[in-house]
């Protein structure tokens, strides 16, 4: 191996820009762990060498594995979300940790609004009953779907996505409240403080807040109650926000009208009590997949690599406390 250049690990390939690979491999020696036919021999002959690593939501950076790696200096993920790092066991060690915001603010939010309108208006059920052959059966029939234009609408987490989730409500003419930490000063919508009492006053209420042991279960069974059996609620935040258990009871007994979900507590697994329910419409965490936003993604991710080579900082890095 080179002496001049850094050692990077990585966790995934990048397929979907076609020169992010070789923009790393300009900067650094690339270990590329999926390729090796002793992933542990691999760690054990090289991890001591190793000072960037390259992770993702769905190849994640645990304490474990920061541990194989003393050396390591910084973290790159890709994704705005990170509760698939150890952040602050890589933070304790004195390890930068990125991620890729922004870039995805408006495709994420752009299917929120997807399944707000698919969980409404019932359009999952419908393509279901035409692609079945029930629209040619006379006796067969739809029940009515609830019309979104002029709905309560409530955001849990006005950050980046809430935000853009946020401004695409005015073309539905909805009044709108949120639910964050502390009140945003440089937006008119109502602040809420209680989750409870937002979820009483939402007709939509839609999780877009970071997922973390912080906000793990913050949408339990009480949040469900207080949006009662004509609310509707959509998670493209972390499955981990909100109670799968208590959702799943909360659909199956009407508790709460429906659920648009991009996002599970045991991803890819999701609970066939789920895939049974006419009144969930489900995604597989396909929020950010768009051709656009992942290239975007990509290139930020590479970024973070290039100017941790060139100055020893990451572009974007993740805070040491969520704010």
């Amino acid at each position: 191996m080179s002496e001049t250049k850094p050692i990077l690990l990585q966790l995934l390939a990048l397929p979907i820009l076609p020169d992010a690979q070789k923009r790393l491999e300009k900067r650094y020696h690339c270990l590329r762990l999926w390729e090796a036919e002793d992933p542990n021999r691999l760690m054990r002959d090289h991890g001591g060498q190793v000072e960037v690593l390259i992770a993702s939501a769905f190849h994640p950076a645990r304490a474990a594995l920061i541990d194989q790696l003393p050396e390591l200096k910084a973290i790159c993920s890709l994704g705005v979300g990170y509760d698939s790092i150890d952040v602050e066991h890589a933070h304790a060690r004195g390890i930068q940790v990125s991620n890729t915001p922004d870039v995805l603010n408006d495709c994420v939010a752009d299917l929120a609004w997807g399944l707000i309108l698919a969980t409404m208006r019932g359009m999952g059920r419908a393509e279901r009953f035409v692609r079945e052959g029930k629209w040619e059966n006379q006796l067969a029939s739809l029940p009515l779907g609830k019309r979104v234009t002029g709905k309560r609408l409530g955001i849990v987490g006005l950050g980046r996505v809430g935000l853009a989730v946020a401004q695409r409500a005015s073309g539905f003419a909805m009044d709108l409240r949120y639910h964050n930490r502390r009140p945003r000063a440089d937006v008119a919508w109502t602040y809420e403080s209680d989750l409870l009492a937002l979820a009483a006053w939402s007709d939509i209420l839609v999780v877009a807040t970071v997922g973390g042991p912080d906000t793990r279960h913050l949408i339990d069974r009480r949040v469900l109650e207080a949006l009662g059996p004509e609310g509707v609620l959509i998670n493209v935040a972390r499955g981990s926000v909100v109670d799968e258990k208590a959702l799943i009871e909360a659909l199956e007994s009407g508790l709460i009208a429906g659920a648009g979900l991009d996002v599970f507590e045991s991803e890819p697994h999701v609970p066939d009590a789920l895939k049974a329910l006419d009144n969930a419409v489900l995604m597989p965490h396909i929020a950010s997949a768009t051709l656009e936003t992942r290239q975007a993604m990509v290139n930020l991710l590479v970024e973070n690599a290039e100017s941790y080579a060139r100055s020893g900082k990451v572009l974007t890095p993740v805070p040491r406390s969520v704010t």
